[in-house]
């Protein structure tokens, strides 16, 4: 595929304008169903339509429903309604910017991900790798479900920011191994952050110093013991980050604004992690923290995007 057939026209047309307001608002329906599937497994809901899938308690609506039942189902039809979006912006983009542009690319790595994050999640259930369960296959199913929707989230974004017109990255030298390495690096982060927040949830600390004393028991459990370097690898990567935004700075000035949401975004999410471990984790700021952790990727995302793009020429 030739520079020319993937790079798309100069500006977006009305329909392609519309099409792109579309993509930010499937992105943002996505982060209302990864918000609410966090909330299904903080509040223990996962086994909530038992181990049963597609089906809820063998029926496919909730029936007589427990509260734990309704949240599970709840998060289930939210992720057809998602297939249906999504799917929807494939044939979209297919029909506003042809086959073999960047933005049908885009669209259709996103319909690919969301198909295996909906069979993940499936996985989730009839493994019954929920609720209660405090197995250590659980965290890799749990990390293998993260990396997918981190992945997920990145297409849905670029899909979004090339439909407004955005020039294609070129990942090429020094400046692409340093934005593999920030993503791999939040990637990492994100996986600590949902075992730590698994941890959580199975063994609840009433206090700080019960907490603390919880991690650094050598009979605690795996999670437990891996939740105390979660905010050891943040505090490490939000660093990483400030120099990644300020060296992009240095070398493109016209980043500007993009560094600036990353390192805001970073510095604001190592300390909502703060507080959420100062408050023994409640499940409200576990959602806050997770959105804000989604937004600084999807930033981080775009702002890799467009260091490896090329500047805008000046008229």
């Amino acid at each position: 595929m030739s520079h020319a057939e993937i790079r798309g026209p100069a500006g977006p047309e009305p329909g392609q304008r519309r099409f792109a307001l579309y993509a930010w608002g499937v992105l943002g329906y996505n982060l209302a169903v990864i918000l609410w599937g966090a909330y299904v497994r903080a509040s223990g809901s996962g086994a909530g339509c038992g181990n049963d899938w597609p089906r809820c308690r063998g029926l496919l609506t909730p029936g007589a429903a427990s509260p734990a039942r309704i949240i599970e189902f709840t998060h289930r039809a939210m992720t057809v309604l998602d297939l249906v979006l999504v799917v929807a912006l494939l044939v979209w983009a297919f029909r506003a910017f042809g086959a073999r542009h960047r933005v049908t690319l885009g669209a259709a790595l996103a319909t690919l991900f969301l198909f295996t994050e909906a069979l993940i999640g499936a996985a989730l259930v009839l493994l019954d790798h929920v609720a209660r369960n405090p197995s250590v296959n659980r965290a890799y199913s749990l990390s293998t479900h993260l990396i997918n929707t981190l992945t997920l989230l990145a297409c849905l974004a670029l899909t979004a920011w090339w439909a407004g017109g955005r020039p294609a990255a070129q990942p090429r030298g020094p400046g692409a191994w340093a934005a593999a390495a920030s993503l791999g690096l939040f990637m990492a982060l994100g996986v600590s952050g949902a075992i730590a927040a698994l941890g959580d949830t199975l063994f609840p600390a009433r206090t700080l110093s019960q907490g603390f004393a919880q991690d650094f028991n050598p009979a605690a459990h795996l999670f437990l013991r891996l939740r105390l370097w979660h905010p050891v690898l943040a505090a490490c990567i939000t660093l990483w980050l400030a120099l990644y935004g300020t060296l992009g700075i240095a070398r493109r000035p016209d980043v500007r604004l993009g560094a600036g949401i990353v390192m805001t975004l970073a510095a604001l999410q190592l300390s909502v992690g703060m507080l959420n471990l100062a408050l023994h984790a409640p499940i409200s700021l576990q959602l806050v923290h997770l959105l804000v952790a989604d937004v600084l990727w999807i930033s981080l995302v775009l702002f890799c995007a467009t260091l490896l793009s090329e500047p805008a020429r000046q008229p």
